[in-house]
């Protein structure tokens, strides 16, 4: 196996710093910022910052892609019920999964299982906020039906108010 890369084993804040660095210089300028880790003390080649800043790019490619098309699918498919992000979480479960079965020698499975402990966090989070929202929906629904009535607001005007609380019109 081959040795972990110099960016990977750059402290936290010098990381981040590069990783700054990269997205404000658009993925340029690799000597220089190779200059100026060499500066602060780190022995990293311009050809290490390039390799790093390459695959950083992929990545912040694949999300933001990832982001347009999920913005592209709320716009047209609205996901009250949370569907959406709970198919997310099975997908991952799922892709997780595999990884764990797969045996492969290289998963840190500190990180695997405090990501899963994550999705569960979160589906149990959304799940108790669907559950809230129907709670209030279903008071709000009982208090304008005692009002309804009260009015004398006929059973069908009564019907029509229920069904748009609902949202089943």
């Amino acid at each position: 196996m081959p040795p972990r890369s110099k960016i990977a084993r750059l402290p936290p804040a010098v990381k981040d710093w590069l990783d700054k660095a990269l997205v404000e210089s658009n993925f340029s300028g690799y000597e220089a910022l190779a200059a100026e880790l060499r500066a602060r003390g780190y022995d990293v080649s311009k050809t290490a910052v390039h390799h790093y800043g390459q695959e950083f790019e992929d990545r912040l490619h694949d999300l933001r892609i990832a982001h347009e098309q999920a913005k592209a699918v709320v716009s047209v498919v609205p996901d009250e019920e949370g569907a959406m992000n709970d198919a997310l979480v099975r997908l991952v479960q799922d892709r997780l999964f595999k990884l764990l079965r797969s045996g492969d020698g290289k998963i840190d499975l500190a990180k695997v299982g405090r990501a899963i402990a994550d999705l569960g966090r979160a589906s149990i989070q959304q799940k108790k906020w669907q559950a809230e929202v129907r709670a209030k929906v279903e008071a709000a629904a009982q208090q304008v039906e005692a009002k309804c009535r009260a009015a004398g607001i006929s059973p069908e005007t009564l019907a029509s108010i229920t069904q748009d609380i609902y949202g089943i019109a």
